[in-house]
Parts: structure tokens; C-alpha cells; sequence
């Protein structure tokens, strides 16, 4: 299956818009992540990403630290409350594992960030970023390769929202497993494609 190289943000209005309606588990205890940690040990593949509070101030690098990190496998997505647990050792072997793929856009800057938490070594990670030039498709952003690939319209309007508030909206919650779930989709649409 060919793809486009790019596409128009013109075009992408027209097209249907998803955003993932799925089970999703908000982990913002020690409890709660004892309870989840032995499930994605178990995954081969994840969607992957990162949310942190924006800095506003005109001119000024964002000082703020991961907020969030969204982990998607094939039946929901995690999303792990990083100002509230931390970035705990359990995580950080599963970042570290390259048995276990995780599939995000722009994943330097997010592992980046995730290490000014806690440094670890990285691996098992793939850029979608890089991943879509072997496909002829050109188009970087998430919101592009979404259209691109799966034919889909997304949302990008709570991605300045306040990620470290006292409990996520309903709004930041889809948008956030959206993201990860996107990346998991795109990935397994692209290799579907090369059969």
C-alpha cells in the first residue's frame, strides 16, 4: 500500500476525527501502579508518550518536569500520574527493556525529560518520526500521520492544558490516551501495509 507523502491541514478538517474510547487506567498511587506494572511487563509492543505542564512565559525554556506518561497496549492505556508517583524503579526497567517495543513521535525529547526524572539507559524505542520515511510519507507530526495513515482527524486542544492539576478532566484523559494509542496503531498499520 502506497501513502501520501503529506497532507494539508485543509484536507485533514474533512476527515472523520477519533479519539480513543477505550479503557483507560489513571495510575496515581503506589497501589495502583503495583497493580499494573505485571501487565505491561507482559506486552511486546506499547504506544508511548509524555504530557508536561507548558511555561507561558514568552522567551522562557519550560522548567517544568514530566507530568505525564501515557502507555498503550493492545486492550487500554496506563496513564502513569509522574508528579504524583514519581518515576519508580519498575518503570524505568520497563523503558529500559528492548524486549518490549515502545512506539511514540518525537521520542528523544520525551526520554529526554523522562531522565531528568531519573537516569536510565533507553531502549527498545522507535521513532515514528523515522519510522514513516521508509514509507515515503514526510509529514512528521502525529496529527499529519494520523490523517495520513489511518485516515483520521485528531484533536491537539488539551495539549497545553495544566497536567499537573489535582486530577485529570475527562478532555485531558482522552487526549492523552489518544496519543498513545494513535502511536501503537500507526505502527501496526504501517507494517500491515508492507505485507
Amino acid at each position: 500500500m502506497a501513502f501520501r507523502e503529506d497532507i494539508s491541514l485543509d484536507e485533514i478538517v474533512d476527515l472523520p476525527l477519533f479519539s480513543y474510547s477505550g479503557e483507560t487506567w489513571v495510575i496515581d498511587s503506589q497501589r495502583s501502579f503495583a497493580e499494573v506494572i505485571p501487565i505491561l511487563n507482559q506486552a511486546t509492543l506499547l504506544g508511548f508518550d509524555t504530557e508536561t505542564k507548558p511555561n507561558f512565559k514568552k522567551g522562557k525554556s519550560n522548567h517544568h518536569r514530566v507530568a505525564l506518561l501515557q502507555l498503550a497496549d493492545t486492550y487500554r492505556v496506563y496513564l502513569f500520574r509522574l508528579n504524583k508517583i514519581g518515576l519508580p524503579e519498575e518503570l524505568v526497567k520497563l523503558l529500559a527493556n528492548p524486549a518490549i517495543l515502545k512506539i511514540g513521535v518525537a521520542v528523544q525529547e520525551d526520554i529526554n525529560a523522562l531522565k531528568k526524572l531519573r537516569a536510565f539507559e533507553s531502549a527498545g524505542f522507535i521513532d515514528l518520526q523515522n519510522y514513516v520515511r521508509q514509507f515515503g510519507i514526510t509529514s512528521m507530526s502525529l496529527k499529519k500521520m494520523a490523517a495520513i495513515i489511518l485516515n483520521y482527524r485528531i484533536s491537539k486542544n488539551q495539549q497545553l492544558s495544566n497536567w499537573e492539576g489535582e486530577s485529570l478532566t475527562p478532555q485531558q484523559i482522552s487526549y492523552a490516551a489518544t496519543d498513545a494509542w494513535l502511536c501503537s496503531m500507526l505502527y501496526n498499520q504501517l507494517n500491515m501495509s508492507s505485507l
